[in-house]
């Protein structure tokens, strides 16, 4: 009887487990199908939520494109911003800020043969002739002359190998590490050595005009030159040359701060400008903007990232102002009046506390993040750095202000010690 018992209790037991394990499986079944259904969701809202999103609204001409804050450098619009394609004469923005850095306006520039000798568009520039190179720059920026780049090179440089590698040194220098240069002027070329050819990105070409419009110490000069609607200008032989800028954008926009157009047959039509409102400076660059008869996409699309930009994003003042507690020592020498017999640090901002001002669009997020420690060891000296305010835009690092030590903690030594016995138990 007993044995029938266990079996019977046996058989419920297993019928139990089955029940459970089945329940188990089914519940894993639908969270399983949950999870499948909340994560494709989630990447679809990622894929269009966005630049993605802006990208499709925009509808560009240009395979590449890319609308920037000149000031922080900052990537507001993006479209293939990182392909590395052809730029044609939107070069010549890096020929002329080097020019203006390293050179004289008032310099005297001989033409070689091999400046003469550049194909259209071109100044015809004849060997031997003598130009200011205030005036080449002019029939640089204004007229896209071929030859009158190679001879500023020249000028410059003393050749046209050594200013290229001037100018890759300075896109270096800016962050710009998928731009080659091999002319000064943007003709279409391929170095056969390490097969690479003269080529950037949307957002490096960006990143270079803003510095010539920003930062630059010759910004002014640039800026002069490529705002000129009309220059005349002789050579040393008496030779008059009229040159007419090309940047249509000048009259079709308020608050046009510079452009250059380029096309070549591998690069198609590109443009790349900067342009101010109030005190917001926009930088655009356009690589691959149609091809003959499509000269008048560039405009276009001028016109809707800039735009764009004025109507999205504007100044915000971001301030929250910072009180730290005061952080206990070990080992440290407590003040005379200190209750507890701990030693403590005050800390503070190591820089003047103001409001900073970010560009923002309205679904973009601040945040503000305090790095201080909970602990220190003596001794303290004040002034130290020991921590940070740090202050992100869509999780990047905008700006970090120091926080500091507000006073000197000296370390306890044997005689400390001896001393402060004696004064608290022996008195």
């Amino acid at each position: 009887m007993e044995k029938i018992k266990k079996i019977c209790v046996l058989k419920a037991v297993r019928k139990i487990c089955m029940c459970l394990s089945l329940a188990v499986m089914v519940g894993l079944c639908c969270v399983s199908a949950n999870n499948a259904t909340t994560g494709s969701g989630e990447g679809l809202v990622e894929i269009v939520s966005g630049d993605a999103a802006v990208a499709e609204e925009l509808q560009l001409y240009a395979q590449s494109a890319v609308l920037m804050d000149a000031r922080s450098g900052r990537v507001l619009y993006a479209k293939n911003a990182e392909e590395v394609m052809a730029m044609a004469s939107t070069t010549k923005i890096m020929t002329c800020i080097l020019a203006l850095e390293n050179g004289n306006l008032e310099d005297q520039v001989t033409v070689s043969a091999y400046a003469a000798g550049m194909p259209k568009v071109k100044l015809y520039l004849r060997e031997g002739e003598q130009y200011k190179l205030k005036d080449l720059l002019y029939s640089l920026m204004l007229e896209s002359h071929n030859d009158s780049a190679v001879a500023i090179a020249e000028h410059i440089g003393g050749s046209v190998e050594a200013f290229a590698k001037m100018m890759n040194e300075k896109a270096i220098e800016l962050g710009c590490e998928s731009t080659y240069f091999i002319t000064p002027n943007g003709l279409d070329s391929v170095n056969n050595e390490n097969g690479l050819f003269h080529s950037t990105t949307a957002t490096e070409l960006a990143r270079i005009m803003a510095y010539c419009v920003n930062e630059s110490p010759q910004k002014e000069a640039f800026i002069q030159i490529t705002q000129t609607s009309e220059y005349s200008f002789t050579n040393n032989k008496g030779r008059s040359y009229s040159c007419n800028n090309h940047n249509a954008l000048l009259t079709m926009m308020d608050g046009v701060v510079s452009g250059k157009t380029g096309f070549t047959n591998k690069a198609g039509y590109c443009y790349v400008g900067a342009v101010k409102q109030d005190d917001r400076l926009f930088t655009v660059a356009l690589l691959a903007c149609g091809w003959p008869n499509n000269k008048s996409y560039k405009w276009a699309d001028c016109k809707t990232l800039f735009n764009y930009g004025f109507d999205t994003y504007h100044y915000q003042e971001i301030w929250e102002e910072q009180q730290f507690d005061s952080v206990p020592v070990t080992g440290g020498i407590p003040k005379e009046n200190d209750p507890y017999h701990r030693a403590y640090v005050k800390l503070q901002l190591g820089v003047e506390e103001k409001p900073i001002q970010v560009l923002m669009k309205d679904t973009d997020m601040v945040e503000i993040h305090c790095k201080i420690p909970e602990i220190m060891e003596a001794p303290v000296k004040a002034g130290e750095k020991v921590g940070s305010v740090i202050y992100t835009l869509n999780g990047k690092v905008i700006k970090e202000d120091p926080v500091v030590t507000g006073n000197d903690v000296e370390k306890q030594s044997g005689i400390w010690f001896f001393q402060y016995i004696f004064r608290r138990y022996a008195l």
